[in-house]
């Protein structure tokens, strides 16, 4: 496997990996904090507010990629990362910190769509598999040591000091990627009617495909987000993080062996054999009794991650025409904030804070997945595609 990607290539990775170990260093620990504020049957809300900004942003994000250039969007969601990050100590209420969740689903919104870009631009097509499968693990990677780091610092340190970490991790996010260089080769200046939106800089119809799969698996990331720290506390493992801990490890190990398959045997039978995976990890998690169990479904779960994230990164690529990648990026990543929404806001119906109501929650994430299996062997019978 080569991995002469090139500087850029590097920089924006490890930029990627701090931005995501900021935002995700908080997440095991945000049901506890709303909780202390009174506001523990609005754990659902933790997510979903979150995702609905990063969704709502993505049209303006994706259309400003292609436009003013991808630094510029990249710049305007970690700062807004950082901003947020130092605010949210001053949080006594839950209204008001639910607003700040709000607001940080904006930095989720421009930075990757941005980066997507980017890294689209910069990449060979006949490597993008491949590509993305190394650029996936160091987001994982960010995930995975924020969502296990989290906790701990929590614990040790208290709320305001995991916090400020995730704004530091934020300010090494930019400082990485100071060096990285603009790939938007014609771009303008920044006017305000740049921001008025219409449904061509809302949706790229080329990447419906992969928008479909991304939403309907996304669910299952958006029930994990919400209940995965529940869970560590029923089986008396004090580190909320631990299931993205032993995640991160898996979908590292599969990415790094699988990145280049789908540059082989094609996008839509990788991301079939993930659904698959994806749907024995819900299971699992559903029936999950015991410490051992659990690993092994945070094993899974990262097998099938690891093999559909970078796939359907790789197939938005191919998909969107050279002048509309932003706008293709932003439509994938509205899939993804859609799902994890959907996810999450399906707790508020099937999990009520207790292990009995956990089966039903994850089960309902496996149709989901079952859902994308379906669909893509349908594609897969009826519609012709070079990749």
């Amino acid at each position: 496997m080569k991995l002469n990607y090139g500087k850029n290539f590097w920089l924006l990775s490890l930029s990627m990996f701090f931005f995501m170990a900021g935002f995700n260093l908080i997440m095991p620990e945000l049901n506890q904090f709303i909780t202390n504020l009174g506001g523990e049957e609005q754990k659902g809300l933790v997510i979903t507010l979150f995702t609905i900004s990063a969704g709502l942003s993505r049209p303006f994000s994706g259309k400003l990629a292609d436009t003013i250039g991808r630094k510029k969007v990249i710049y305007a969601g970690v700062i807004c990362s950082i901003i947020v990050s130092m605010l949210y100590p001053l949080s006594s209420t839950v209204l008001f910190f639910l607003l700040l969740r709000f607001l940080h689903g904006f930095s989720a919104g421009f930075a990757p769509t941005g980066a997507t870009a980017l890294l689209t631009d910069i990449t060979p097509i006949d490597r993008r598999g491949s590509a993305m499968g190394i650029w996936g693990t160091f987001i994982s990677l960010g995930i995975g040591a924020g969502q296990s780091m989290g906790s701990w610092i929590c614990s040790n340190f208290g709320f305001n000091v995991m916090f400020m970490t995730a704004a530091l991790c934020s300010i090494l996010s930019i400082l990485f990627f100071i060096e990285v260089q603009e790939s938007l080769k014609q771009k303008k200046g920044f006017q305000l009617n740049q921001l008025k939106i219409n449904w061509t800089d809302v949706f790229e119809p080329s990447v419906r495909p992969a928008a479909v799969v991304m939403f309907l698996t996304a669910t299952c990331s958006g029930i994990i987000f919400v209940i995965t720290p529940d869970i560590s506390a029923f089986l008396g493992i004090e580190n909320k993080g631990f299931f993205f801990g032993v995640y991160v490890i898996s979908t590292m190990l599969i990415r790094l062996l699988t990145s280049s398959m789908s540059d082989r045997i094609g996008r839509r039978k990788m991301l079939f054999a993930g659904c698959i995976l994806l749907i024995a990890s819900m299971m699992l998690i559903a029936i999950a009794n015991s410490v051992n169990t659990y690993i092994l479904a945070a094993i899974v779960f990262g097998f099938a991650t690891g093999v559909s994230s970078p796939t359907l990164f790789a197939w938005t690529a191919d998909l969107s025409p050279e002048h509309r990648r932003g706008v293709g990026a932003g439509t994938m990543f509205i899939a993804l904030e859609l799902g994890i929404m959907t996810g999450s806001l399906s707790t508020l119906l099937t999990y009520h804070n207790s292990k009995a109501t956990v089966y039903l929650a994850f089960a309902t994430g496996a149709i989901f997945a079952l859902f994308a299996g379906i669909y893509l062997l349908w594609h897969l019978k009826t519609q012709k595609s070079q990749f």
